[in-house]
């Protein structure tokens, strides 16, 4: 993999998360039902970022929760025999709220799609939203974000890291040639 540039350093990061999280409270008329759900890995952390941050703008708490859609991934025969499913953390439950997906790239929609399902499968949400970091473009399914932090076209034999200090030690969104 050969590094082509940074796209976001850590105080665009947080720039870019600011935003997103006025989005969110501005399309949701405030803060009432909403539910952060982070998508594993990156999308956790950053969804704990967006609850805090609109925690603060707003003076209420805002429950962050976690999804693991292992079992949800409709490429499991490529990725092996058993998948390891581990503990999907919507113990707070999802009927009648507004639930907002997070995670950190939006490629072919697979991931955000295996998401909604496992969403869905723990009960029935008023709506379902997306907020990705990065959108990089090269659906294969008819999935869009409602929140987008940066637009990056890219070609195939491009790829997106993001780096979140709580999993990698630094905040940052770099592009590498493959």
């Amino acid at each position: 993999m050969e590094f082509k540039s940074i796209l976001l350093d850590e105080k665009a990061m947080k720039r870019t998360l600011t935003r997103i999280a006025h989005e969110i409270i501005e399309k949701n008329k405030g803060v009432e039902n909403l539910l952060l759900v982070g998508i594993e890995r990156r999308g956790v952390p950053i969804a704990k970022r967006i609850g805090k941050l609109i925690e603060e703008f707003e003076n209420a708490k805002v429950q962050v929760g976690s999804v693991d859609i292992t079992l949800y991934r409709d490429d499991l025969t490529e990725i092996g025999e058993q998948p390891v499913l581990n503990k999907s953390c919507l113990d707070m439950g999802v009927k009648d709220k507004k639930v907002v997906l997070v995670d950190d790239v939006l490629y072919t929609g697979r991931t955000a799609r295996a998401a909604m399902e496992a969403v869905i499968k723990c009960g029935r949400p008023a709506n379902i939203q997306l907020a990705v970091l990065v959108d990089r473009g090269h659906r294969e399914l008819p999935i869009r974000a409602d929140y987008v932090g940066k637009n990056v076209p890219t070609s195939r034999k491009e790829m997106i890291s993001v780096m979140v200090s709580e999993i990698d030690n630094e905040d940052s969104v770099k592009i590498f040639e493959i």
